[in-house]
């Protein structure tokens, strides 16, 4: 699953793809069928990429990619606006049964489901996660490196 560049702004709803930055903040899109592009300005505005996002659990924090794997292997989602606060927290005991009942509230809840929603009309559960830009350093060096073996060969 890839869920590089998609991003939760505090205070706006919805999910916002990353598209770029200049000068004062990133310009984000939103991925309702609007498509509105905004710009969000770095020192006000609070972003949360979705690939770091991790719930709180019993023993270790729960990543949010996993979970949102495990709801895409279930039949239907709970309706955010009629279920109650049980039946949300029941369908999330299926989900995510060692997350911390105490910790995760209602409102979490109902927040993850909503992104789900919007993600699953994308193809973003099809995709592999693009290697770290870490990753790529090393790579680069061991070719290097295995480049300079050959030539001294």
């Amino acid at each position: 699953m890839n869920l590089r560049g998609i991003v939760s702004v505090t205070g706006k709803p919805g999910l916002f793809k990353l598209i770029g930055q200049n000068k004062t903040g990133f310009i984000l899109e939103s991925l309702d069928e609007k498509r509105v592009k905004i710009v969000v300005n770095i020192s006000t505005a609070k972003m949360a990429s979705l690939e770091d996002i991790t719930i709180f659990g019993m023993d270790d924090d729960i990543k949010l990619l996993d979970i949102l794997e495990t709801m895409r292997g279930l039949p239907g989602l709970p309706d955010v606006k009629k279920d109650s606060g049980d039946k949300l927290r029941t369908f999330f005991n299926e989900v995510a049964p060692n997350h911390d009942g105490e910790r995760v509230y209602a409102s979490d809840i109902k927040k993850i489901i909503n992104w789900f929603g919007i993600l699953k009309n994308f193809p973003l559960f099809d995709e592999d996660t693009p290697a770290a830009l870490n990753d790529n350093v090393d790579n680069v060096e061991e070719n290097e490196d295995l480049a300079a073996e050959t030539t001294k060969s």
